[in-house]
This record gives C-alpha cells, sequence and structure tokens, in this order.
C-alpha cells in the first residue's frame, strides 16, 4: 500500500473503490523454477491492483528481485523471468491508498537480520502506521518507503533478532501491528513463511498439488497454477514451509474472523472461493435479495459492469425479469484520465461506459450496482442510461449504504466524503437522478454471504470496527476531521 497526497479514487474513471494489493506465495517441494508460476499467479489477482507488480525468489542460498510500476506483463516479461531463479517465491500487485504510489513503495521489500534475508509481500493496511513507525524511526529504523509493507517486515525482522525463530517472529510483529495484513515471506535459506492478523480480515488462501503449496489472496492464482484449494488461513496463523514439510500454528488472537465484506461484495473475482464461500453464489444472492425486498414492474435488468454481472443474474432469476446488456465498458480505458472535477469525471464514465440504445430506449430498466461511495458517478451512469432513451430507471444496489470510512485495506473516503453518511437514501436518489433507489439491507447481506455476522467486518457499514486501533481513528475523524489527503491512520498521532 502506498502513501501519496492528493488524490482519491474518486479521480479514476468511474470513481471507483480500490483495494490494496494481491499477494502470491509459492514453495516447490521438487525444486522446480517458480518464476512462471508467481506470474501466472499474479495474472489472475490483477484486478486487486494495477499500479505496480514485482516478484522475488530464492534458490536457498540468494534472494533475486524484481518490481516496477506497471502491469505484470510489462514489470515480470520473459526477461524478468529469467533472471528470478528459485524454488521458493513470493508475488505482488499493488494499488496504493493515496496518490499514483512511487516505485519505492513497490513490493515485495527485502530487509536484512541476523545473518538471513527476506523478502515480504502484503495485502490489507495496517491502521496504527504512523504511530508504529514513529515509534521505530525513534529507535534509528530507516524507512525507505511510506507503505506499510515495509512496516511489517520492520517489525518482523526486529523480532527475529531477539529470537531466530519464525513462529515467534510472526507473533511479535503481531504484537505491534493493528489492521489487516495478509502475508507472504521467504527466507534465502529456502524458507517460505505466510501469516494472517488476528481477525483474518483479509483473505489468505492456500492450495497444493503432487510437487508445490501456493498461498494467495484469491483461490483464482490457485487454479491458474494447478493447485487444488486446500482452505485458508485461520486468524492468528502462521504457516511455515521448507523441505523438512508444513508446520502451523496460531500465534495471536482468539480465533474470531472478521472477514472483509467487501471481498464478496466488490473485490474478489466472481470465480474465487473466500473463507469457504463462493462469490459468484453470493452476489447471485445479493440481486435475488434485492428482487424480493424491492419488487419493480421493469422490463430489463442492466449491471453496472462488471462486478453487478452475477448480482443481474440473481435478480433476473428471482423476478422473472430479463437480463439485457444495456452497458458496454470500454476494458481499454486505464488510469490516463485522472479528472477532479465533477463535469471532467462525467465524461470520464463515458469513455468507460457506453449504453447501447435499442436495449434501452423505451424500457423500464433496473439498474444494479454493487455500491454507492461518493456518489460522484452514478449520476453520470443514470444520465447515460436516460440519454439512451430509458423510461424509468430503478437503481438497486446490492451493498448497503457505505457509511464510515475504512483502515482495513479498502479506500473508502472520510466521513465528509461518503454520500450516506451524510444523505438518506431519498436524498441520494434525488441526486442520482434515478426514479427509485433501494440498497441491500445488512441481514440480506450477511444471508447472501452465508457467514455468521460476527464474523464480518461490516464496520463501513455500521462503524463496528474489529480492532482498537480501528475504532480510535474512525472516532478520531470524526470529531476533528482527517488531514487533506492524508488518511487519519497515517498521521503520527
Amino acid at each position: 500500500m502506498g502513501r501519496h497526497s492528493k488524490f482519491s479514487s474518486a479521480d479514476t474513471p468511474c470513481g471507483s473503490k480500490r483495494e490494496y494489493c494481491g499477494a502470491f506465495g509459492i514453495f516447490s517441494f521438487s525444486g522446480a523454477q517458480v518464476a512462471h508460476d508467481i506470474y501466472l499467479g499474479l495474472m489472475n489477482l490483477q484486478h486487486r491492483g494495477q499500479d505496480s507488480a514485482g516478484a522475488a525468489t530464492s534458490d536457498g542460498r540468494k534472494i533475486r528481485a524484481v518490481k516496477g510500476l506497471g502491469m505484470v506483463s510489462q514489470v515480470l516479461d520473459e526477461k524478468a523471468l529469467s533472471s528470478l531463479p528459485g524454488f521458493l517465491g513470493v508475488g505482488h500487485v499493488r494499488y496504493p491508498t493515496i496518490g499514483a504510489g512511487g516505485a519505492e513503495d513497490t513490493q515485495p521489500f527485502i530487509a536484512e537480520a541476523g545473518g538471513r534475508v527476506f523478502a515480504l509481500a502484503h495485502n490489507g493496511n495496517i491502521s496504527n502506521y504512523g504511530r508504529v513507525k514513529k515509534t521505530m524511526e525513534a529507535q534509528g529504523y530507516k524507512f525507505t518507503s511510506v507503505c506499510d509493507a515495509e512496516l511489517i517486515l520492520a517489525a518482523f525482522v526486529e523480532e527475529y533478532k531477539k529470537s531466530p525463530d519464525y513462529f515467534s517472529a510472526a507473533a511479535g510483529a503481531m504484537a505491534r501491528i493493528d489492521g489487516a495484513y495478509s502475508v507472504v515471506l521467504i527466507s534465502d535459506d529456502g524458507t517460505l513463511v505466510a501469516f494472517r492478523d488476528p481477525q483474518a480480515i483479509r483473505p489468505l488462501c492456500f492450495g497444493r498439488s503432487a510437487e508445490k503449496i501456493v498461498f494467495a489472496s484469491e483461490s483464482v492464482a490457485l487454479d491458474i497454477t494447478g493447485c487444488k484449494l486446500q482452505g485458508d488461513l485461520a486468524p492468528g496463523e502462521v504457516v511455515i514451509v521448507s523441505k523438512d514439510g508444513i508446520t502451523r500454528k496460531i500465534v495471536a488472537g482468539e480465533g474470531k474472523p472478521r472477514h472483509c465484506i467487501f471481498e464478496y461484495v466488490y473485490f474478489s473475482r466472481p470465480d474465487s472461493k473466500i473463507d469457504g464461500r463462493w462469490v459468484y453464489e453470493a452476489r447471485h444472492r445479493l440481486g435475488a435479495a434485492l428482487a424480493k425486498s424491492s419488487p419493480v414492474k421493469a422490463d430489463v435488468v442492466v449491471a453496472v459492469p462488471d462486478t453487478a454481472r452475477s448480482a443481474v443474474e440473481g435478480y433476473s432469476q428471482a423476478s422473472g425479469i430479463p437480463v439485457a446488456e444495456g452497458l458496454i465498458k470500454n476494458r481499454y480505458i486505464g488510469r490516463t484520465f485522472i479528472m477532479p472535477s465533477q463535469e471532467k469525471r462525467e465524461y470520464a464514465v463515458r469513455l468507460k461506459l457506453n449504453a447501447v440504445r435499442h436495449i434501452l430506449e423505451g424500457k423500464k430498466v433496473v439498474l444494479i450496482d454493487d455500491s454507492i461511495v461518493r456518489g460522484t458517478t452514478m449520476g453520470p451512469i443514470v444520465r447515460l442510461v436516460r440519454e439512451a432513451g430509458a423510461k424509468e430507471i430503478h437503481l438497486r444496489i446490492t451493498c448497503p449504504p457505505v457509511i464510515s470510512p475504512c483502515f482495513y485495506g479498502v479506500d473508502l473516503p472520510t466521513y465528509k466524503e461518503l454520500i450516506a453518511a451524510n444523505k438518506s437514501a431519498e436524498e441520494i436518489r434525488k441526486f442520482t437522478g434515478a426514479d427509485s433507489l433501494v440498497f441491500q439491507t445488512i441481514d440480506d447481506l450477511v444471508f447472501a454471504v452465508g457467514l455468521k455476522r460476527e464474523h464480518l467486518c461490516l464496520a463501513c457499514l455500521n462503524e463496528e470496527y474489529p480492532t482498537a486501533f480501528g475504532a480510535e481513528v474512525a472516532k478520531r475523524i470524526k470529531a476533528s476531521g482527517a488531514k487533506d489527503g492524508v488518511r487519519a491512520c497515517e498521521e503520527e498521532g
């Protein structure tokens, strides 16, 4: 995760939500080269981050790394992969928190301790980043970036110096940091370590084939490497893989997960299985729930591409209203268009999406999207559909109103920027120009996902933060706001 000011996801085309990265780790028991598998795994995690990519491998003697700004195929080309020998490795794709993120924030990070060299990649966000960094700097640690992956590695390294045991080092690091983190780490001596925060907020699964084990942010990265999904790391669990075998231990927490709800609503690919639940099935049920809770007479059901597609199928099957592809996405518009004004964002929407007039003209349309965060782009999308001749537009949102910021790996802004924190559903409907607007209920959301309510992080929907420091930060910024372009968790207070 990078921290750079003066940029928010409202400036990207369609004001998309952003998630902090995808991580991948692999160990070949047969000693086979793993660089190509890292490439394949990251290609299937590319949706989780498109600003930078990187990989590090070990041959049991030395760590080598390649990382840089750009997509996986740009950074890890054939020449780069040929420079990464080794039978174990880690890889990473990144979105930054705020700003484009510089090359210094790319992962994996590398550090030395006790005669060992380590490379680390992670997915998540450290909510007490500013506080821990300030403490470590006072103790003489020199940071080279503003990325919290470096902070996690620094904490791990410091603990490893005290006791050269991987379980102890991970447990010590967990005791220092608050937030969400799914970590993969390799050492130059040929050891792979994976661990997950005590609430298991961000996903981290693992799978095996006859000769290798893989850890990844999503199961789709296992599929492409030929590894069968075996499960997910438990809250506070550490897994160590070496030529001697696999050892597992829970070193922190009370074993009570608080999995991020946005993985099911938005982030993960529909063909992934996250913490035992298929994302496609969850989204399908989200759509069906909306059809039952808010029926409307309409001619077609249309998805705001792409994450709402599964929900549209569920809505259609439950309501009997046919699905139509009324909005087409231009997949070749990248982050070239950074547009701060509302007028320019509207042009960005039109560059990203095009309405299919003969599908929409004269029709009563149910328009389904995954969520409304700032609300700055839903109005332009509604106008796009209206201008294509839609007779009525009924907005249905698969996520409940987002009323509070996130400090665990989702780029949700401050209270001031969140439209649902400041407007009622009816006010948002008027703001967007839709004929009707219905949000999912939290109860229906929990039912659709299929996990216990107490095992989900719903903080962005109900302000019930799963960690102490997250709750403290939320209280602070609600009372006094946050610095321009800087998240409260990045401040040193």
